[in-house]
């Protein structure tokens, strides 16, 4: 059988009425060629029409790549996509109801093609409850004309889960690097993986047609089989795609860097300039965790991995995106889904086993709107249809999420003077109002849950708790009354918030890397031999893991090693976060070390907050002893040694 033909040869294997799939992840593995042809064929002949066009991840330049092409009136009759954004022309079919439209969690449509390869009827999951998706809201139709019940809600043993309905697939439109004359694809010089082999045995077992676009072609039986994705048994048809119809992402030809076959020096990427965006991204990576496993979204997520690149701390975490990148530094803006220096490059759908199955430590995503609740809307918002992408997936299983975004839209200008913010030009659209457009996440499943979840802005920080959202922290330069509060459509809870920190407000470094690894302990934890007194400076640290505390532990343990008699101890807890999930651990191991070591023990912090938790920390020590200043803390250590 000759597999290699040409892209119009392959336009014709599309009927009217097929359901296909394409590849792709923003501007990566998108088969351009196929789709340029497609378009062509119906602009020349009215054929294919009435296309069905389901794809997980959005595939599109925002203007005419991608699946833009298939943007004409009565190519497309209904399409079922994860992210909409990238696809304008697209989405304007479905807003204004000329095509049926439904958007579902990207994550959901990727384990899908392998639940439709498999002939499962569908894909269990939780994955939606609580958001537009859930039948008992939108069942994740975009428009009125879409009236199939595409996700049911379904109770397993007294849970409650989301049923997304298999169906067969025509048609797949795929993409790789190096076909052989037998129809064998590989895909070294490809960013991603993507779900190629699933779409691909999905439509094969639904007894269609899989077309493939390539580079280059290879002698048969020339290519080595464990680079090989798509066998040729899977393969019905390889086009060679035309250069500007097959780069590596949609701004860049091709990089040795995002295919992995080199290395990026360290400091490769640029450092970003010191504006709202690198203020939010600074600010969430003071919550990056050291060892963890992080996702960063599209958009101002992007900016932590420049952050972490800055700070030295890319060694000391795992960086993901979804498409499937593991490990080194995800790139931003149309190259988003590639990355350099990168572990591994796993499928899509595995990667989401990952995420769904809580495998992420923290998740940094963005915001479009949010409400009193916490509920999150970053898929429609007034005529803008954007999708959720991987959105619900990545927010409703990682252990902690953070939503970082701009206080206000459009317009917004701000200045940095001696470490202060100042609002120069408020933007004109206010993100936090009293109801979301569309839930994308539910804040008040997260809560009853207990998860952390925060949401950063360039001049303020709010918790997610059980009564809404909590002021937490302001900016240096900020007047709540003045900055915050007019730009939202409630009042949150507040009481006493803490100064963000002044190194994100500064140029140059942070030393943030110290600050994570607790690099500078020998200078946090002393000894006073001659006062007999031990000083603990936890100001502005964050105990966030066991290993963390354990440090500490070990620290005191290397100072009081070998002493005779008790050691007084004064403790600066100002801005010390320690979270809820090792408060327990943190008590113990002051309890024990109290028990073994210690004689007085004074505490102190400027924040009302900060001592109310402590108070909460330590609520069995019935010697506990807080203070506002150090001054008060120092005199009354001294009035307890002198007998006063």
């Amino acid at each position: 059988m000759k597999k290699i033909i040409t892209a119009a040869e392959a336009a014709a294997l599309v009927r009217s009425g097929d359901t296909i799939t394409t590849s792709g992840f923003v501007g990566i593995g998108v088969p351009d060629e196929l789709l340029k042809a497609i378009a062509d064929r119906f602009q020349d002949t009215g054929d294919p029409r009435d296309l069905t066009l389901f794809f997980a991840a959005g595939q599109g330049d925002g203007k005419t790549r991608g699946l833009n092409r298939l943007g004409a009136d009565g190519l497309l009759k209904r399409v079922i996509g994860g992210h909409w954004g990238l696809i304008p022309k697209v989405a304007e079919l479905a807003l204004s109801g000329r095509i049926e439209a439904w958007n579902l969690p990207q994550g959901v449509i990727s384990h899908m093609y392998r639940d439709i390869a498999a002939g499962k009827p569908g894909t269990l999951t939780r994955v939606g409850l609580g958001t537009f998706v859930d039948p008992r809201r939108d069942g994740g139709r975009i428009n009125d004309i879409s009236t199939d019940e595409i996700v049911r809600l379904m109770p397993v043993d007294g849970e409650d889960y989301l049923f997304y309905r298999s169906f067969p697939i025509d048609v797949a439109l795929l993409r790789g690097t190096t076909t052989d004359e037998d129809g064998n694809i590989t895909m070294e010089r490809e960013a991603l993986i993507l779900d190629n082999l699933s779409q691909a045995m999905a439509v094969h077992n639904s007894g269609g047609v899989v077309i493939v676009q390539v580079e280059r072609v290879a002698a048969a039986r020339s290519l080595d089989p464990r680079r090989v994705i798509l066998p040729s048994a899977l393969v019905d048809a390889v086009v060679i795609a035309s250069p500007e119809n097959h780069m590596q992402t949609y701004a860049t030809a091709y990089s040795s860097t995002f295919s992995a076959a080199l290395k990026a020096p360290e400091g490769a990427l640029p450092p970003m300039a010191l504006d709202t965006r690198k203020i939010i991204a600074r600010r969430v990576s003071f919550d990056l965790p050291v060892n963890g496993v992080v996702n960063l979204g599209i958009g101002m997520p992007e900016g932590v991995a420049c952050v972490a690149g800055e700070e030295g701390l890319l060694n000391h975490l795992t960086l993901t995106t979804e498409p499937g990148v593991i490990g080194g530094q995800p790139a931003s803006g149309l190259d988003f889904g590639a990355a350099v220096n990168t572990s591994a490059i796993v499928a899509q759908n595995h990667q989401f086993d990952f995420y769904d199955g809580g495998g992420l430590d923290m998740a940094c995503l963005g915001m479009a709107e949010v409400d009193r609740e916490g509920n999150v809307n970053v898929s429609r918002f007034g005529p803008k249809l954007a999708g959720a992408g991987g959105f619900i997936n990545i927010s409703q299983n990682a252990r902690e999420v953070v939503f970082a975004g701009t206080m206000t839209a459009g317009g917004l200008e701000v200045a940095i003077t001696d470490g202060e913010l100042k609002i120069v030009t408020e933007g004109r659209a206010r993100k936090f109002i009293g109801d979301v457009e569309q839930v994308t996440f539910a804040g008040r499943l997260a809560a009853e849950s207990g998860r952390s979840v925060q949401y950063v802005t360039e001049r303020c920080v709010f918790n997610l708790t059980s009564d809404g959202l909590e002021l937490t922290e302001i900016a240096p330069g900020i007047d709540p009354e003045r900055d915050i509060f007019p730009q939202m459509g409630f009042r949150p809870i507040w009481s006493t918030p803490l100064q963000m920190d002044p190194r994100i407000f500064r140029e140059g470094p942070m030393n943030l890397k110290s600050d994570l690894l607790h690099l500078d302990l020998t200078d946090r934890l002393q000894r006073d031999d001659a006062r007999n007194l031990l000083y603990f400076n936890f100001e502005k640290m964050r105990i966030r893991t066991p290993h963390d505390i354990k440090q500490i532990r070990d620290r005191v343990e290397q100072l009081c090693a070998g002493q005779t008699r008790r050691v007084d101890v004064i403790a600066n807890y100002d801005g010390t976060y320690i979270a809820e999930e090792v408060e327990d651990d943190w008590s113990d191991m002051v309890a024990g070390l109290t028990e073994k070591y210690y004689g007085t023990v004074t505490r102190y912090s400027s924040s009302a907050f900060s001592r109310m938790k402590l108070g909460k920390t330590f609520e069995r020590d019935r010697a506990l002893h807080i203070f506002e200043r150090a001054e008060d803390a120092r005199a009354f250590l001294s009035s307890r040694q002198t007998g006063s």
